[in-house]
Formats: C-alpha cells, sequence, structure tokens
C-alpha cells in the first residue's frame, strides 16, 4: 500500500500558549517523500495557520 496517514500539527499555537490543533490526513508516499505542510484552520486561535507533519 503507497499511502499512508499522517499527523498534522499547528506550528504557532505552542508560540501563543494555545493548545496545538492536529488534523489527519494521508499521502503518498513514493511520490511525495518529503514532510507534508498545509494550511489548516485552528479553533484555538480561530484562523488558518500552517500545520506540519509530525513523526
Amino acid at each position: 500500500m503507497a499511502r499512508e496517514t499522517v499527523t498534522l500539527e499547528c506550528t504557532e499555537a505552542r508560540k501563543e500558549g494555545k493548545p496545538p490543533s492536529r488534523y489527519l490526513s494521508s499521502r503518498n508516499k513514493k511520490l511525495k517523500t518529503e514532510k507534508l505542510e498545509l494550511m489548516k484552520y485552528n479553533p484555538f486561535l480561530r484562523r488558518h495557520t500552517l500545520h506540519k507533519e509530525i513523526k
């Protein structure tokens, strides 16, 4: 199976002392070898922030 499930975590929430928001996503590990970065909504900060893949 080429797709794997990854967890995305907010990069800005910890700097502001808020809990980080997390999302589950999937990626094709054969085509996308680098870590996934997406703009997702953080409900604690009430805005879209950069979320990076954590492992």
